[in-house]
């Protein structure tokens, strides 16, 4: 009798040690989460650093000094994805003309790109968008003596009225549909047109609600007449190719935190920039 107790223990113990296998081996799978060792975010992990493709020129979102060194709100929103992945950040010059086609490059020249690329349905077409992070609208900077001059797009929209916009984004675009009767001028850097509009070499830029403030608090020969109430409404987001669903579920997780944490809120104040989310 004793002999059979001892041996039915003996084959219980082996059966649970066997069941315990099982079951720690499955508690091991689904503990990784699906695509986070893998594709796009695997090879970024990997790499040990976020390619982040960025123009540098758009206070106070994404501007490069001098020196090489980049600030804004856009990089801190770049630094936080590459932190929550547990990589380093490096950014690499691009251009409002050449975005679509660096984003699209093979091979590819940047994991994605950040700082005040508005979401819109031709480049959800082509390439992935995350949530917005940033509301953002096109409104106007002109000269501080000249702000009652300019209420509207009538306003703007008469020859004498000289437009200045950058090439390739969609300020130009905006302003070659909706101002086809304004002397519009392409001014290749973006962030010397503020200065250009206060120096008088043109009379207003086509900006957005995220860009004028900034500006206007730095410079006093400006003024942003109509910066609550844009002609426009939209959301900012991060652009990246297609294929990268699991970066983009990663970029979506880090927003969403963000937003709930009030991360997203004290970026907002810091950089003097209009909250929405709620």
């Amino acid at each position: 009798m004793t002999h059979l107790i001892r041996r039915g223990l003996w084959s219980l113990t082996v059966l649970l040690a066997l069941y315990s296998s099982a079951v720690l081996a499955a508690c091991g799978d689904n503990d990784t989460p699906t695509g986070q060792d893998s594709g796009k975010v695997g090879e970024i992990r990997e790499r040990g650093t976020l390619l982040v493709g960025t123009t540098g020129d758009y206070r106070p979102l994404s501007f490069r000094e001098a020196d090489g060194t980049y600030w804004g709100f856009g990089i801190e929103m770049a630094e936080q994805i590459a932190r929550d992945l547990g990589v380093k950040t490096a950014f690499v010059a691009t251009s409002w003309p050449t975005l679509t086609a660096d984003v699209l490059a093979e091979p590819q020249q940047f994991d994605l790109a950040i700082g005040g690329i508005t979401i819109t349905d031709a480049r959800l077409e082509t390439m992935l968008m995350s949530d917005g992070y940033l509301g953002n609208g096109k409104t106007i900077l002109c000269r501080a003596t000249e702000q009652d001059r300019y209420q509207s797009l009538a306003d703007l929209d008469k020859p004498e009225v000289r437009v200045m916009v950058n090439p390739g984004g969609l300020n130009e675009k905006f302003a070659t549909q909706h101002l086809p009767h304004a002397t519009i001028i392409v001014h290749p850097k973006n962030e010397e047109i503020p200065t250009l509009v206060a120096e008088g070499r043109a009379d207003v830029m086509i900006t957005e609600i995220t860009e004028a403030p900034y500006y206007v608090q730095t410079d006093a020969r400006l003024a942003a007449p109509l910066l609550s109430n844009p002609f426009t409404h939209g959301q900012i987001g991060v652009l990246m190719p297609k294929g990268q669903d699991d970066l983009l579920q990663a970029v979506n997780t880090t927003i969403r935190r963000m937003k709930a944490d009030g991360t997203l809120r004290r970026l907002h104040e810091k950089y003097r920039l209009v909250y929405i989310y709620e």
